[in-house]
């Protein structure tokens, strides 16, 4: 890379301000942290080739003004505010990049990229899931004459647990909440389907733990579309240590703190009664069975990715493998190996660049 290439990355929380922290220390990028709270800005006002910028993404003139000669725009806000950003960005000419887990918005993306003018790219859902988990199976998939099913299984999971849950907060509460309560994609039968967020539970081991898994919502990204009369069964679930399930159905179903009403009420529970942790571990399990040469076959891949500390910093496992995802594919886009206009999918990224890259070779370390 010749040049600086601008950046403005609005919401600085946990992964906003590692996304930050990993282009500025890169020496590609010059960025512009936005948040409306100056308690997120603070901690990175001393890097290099970093500014800081107060901001509601709900003045619009202030957006359009903050946008303005920018090369790309990352979101790592809350999920709503997507759309409005990406609208801001398709104006001003500069490319988008998401981490939401929302299938609806993403949808309002696709939509809003059908406008970009060339050179202009829109592309959600750039985090580990759906992220990097699309890019792996759709890898994987790749390898077969012809496809029986794709499992993927993701799961940030706490070191230590230590409650009835099995679980600690490791990122977005409103992420959290939403992936367990809305509609599930997937295919059965050759066919698309919606499955109930907390069903289909399964229980498997791993390096002598014990997991469960279950349906959750977003993780497929756009592999629903792309694999449709591909694929006999896709499916994604979200990986946990056992027990937990049980005890979020009795809040979100039995209690029905996941009625959109008093999804504010479950976030303020869990946020004011589960501590955080940046002690955790990322989970990454796909599994892909085909037929190759006339024979059927199954490729799994799994990796345990855990907390580093960084320049004495720690960093969690999800934020640092979700902001190197993201920061891998800003790589790629401006070094041209992704599409140049226009919506781009995950399963759009090749593996070996990825995992070739200088952010993504985060995710290559702990394959098991």
């Amino acid at each position: 890379m010749s040049k600086y290439h601008k950046v403005l990355v609005i919401g600085a929380g946990k992964i906003g301000s590692a996304i930050v922290q990993l282009l500025a220390e890169s020496g590609s990028y010059q960025v512009t942290a936005a948040d409306k709270a100056h308690t997120f800005l603070g901690k990175l006002n001393d890097l290099d080739r970093v500014f800081t910028l107060k901001l509601d993404v709900t003045e619009s003139g202030a957006l359009s003004n903050a946008l303005r000669g920018q090369d790309a725009v990352v979101s790592a806000c809350s999920y709503d505010m997507s759309d409005t950003i990406a609208k801001a960005a398709l104006v001003e000419g500069c490319s988008y990049f998401d981490l939401t887990e929302d299938v609806s918005m993403t949808g309002t993306i696709k939509q809003i990229a059908v406008n970009a003018v060339s050179g202009q790219v829109f592309m959600p859902q750039c985090g580990l899931a759906p992220g990097f988990i699309g890019i792996l199976a759709y890898h994987l998939a790749g390898k077969f004459e012809r496809l029986q099913s794709v499992k993927m299984r993701v799961g940030a999971l706490p070191k230590y647990p230590s409650n009835r849950m099995m679980y600690n907060l490791t990122w977005s509460t409103d992420g959290l909440i939403n992936e367990y309560c809305n509609l599930c994609e997937a295919i059965e039968g050759g066919e698309r389907i919606d499955l109930m967020p907390l069903e289909g539970l399964e229980c498997f081991s791993m390096d002598g733990v014990d997991y469960e898994a279950f349906n959750t919502s977003g993780g497929l990204g756009t592999l629903c579309e792309t694999l449709q009369g591909k694929v006999d069964e896709l499916t994604y679930k979200t990986v946990r240590y056992k027990g937990h399930q049980y005890l979020m159905q009795f809040l979100m179903q039995d209690l029905q703190l996941g009625e959109a009403s008093r999804r504010p009420l479950l976030k303020q529970i869990l946020e004011t009664s589960i501590p955080i942790t940046k002690q955790d571990v990322v989970l990454v399990f796909v599994t892909v069975k085909g037929y190759r040469d006339g024979r059927l076959e199954q490729i799994t891949d799994a990796r345990k990715l855990y907390h580093q500390y960084r320049n004495g910093e720690h960093w969690s496992s999800i934020q640092l493998t979700t902001a190197s995802s993201l920061c891998a594919i800003l790589d790629l886009h401006f070094d041209g190996k992704l599409p140049s206009t226009g919506f781009v999918r995950q399963e759009d990224v090749d593996l070996g660049l990825f995992e070739a890259n200088r952010f993504g070779q985060t995710y290559i370390k702990s394959n098991i």
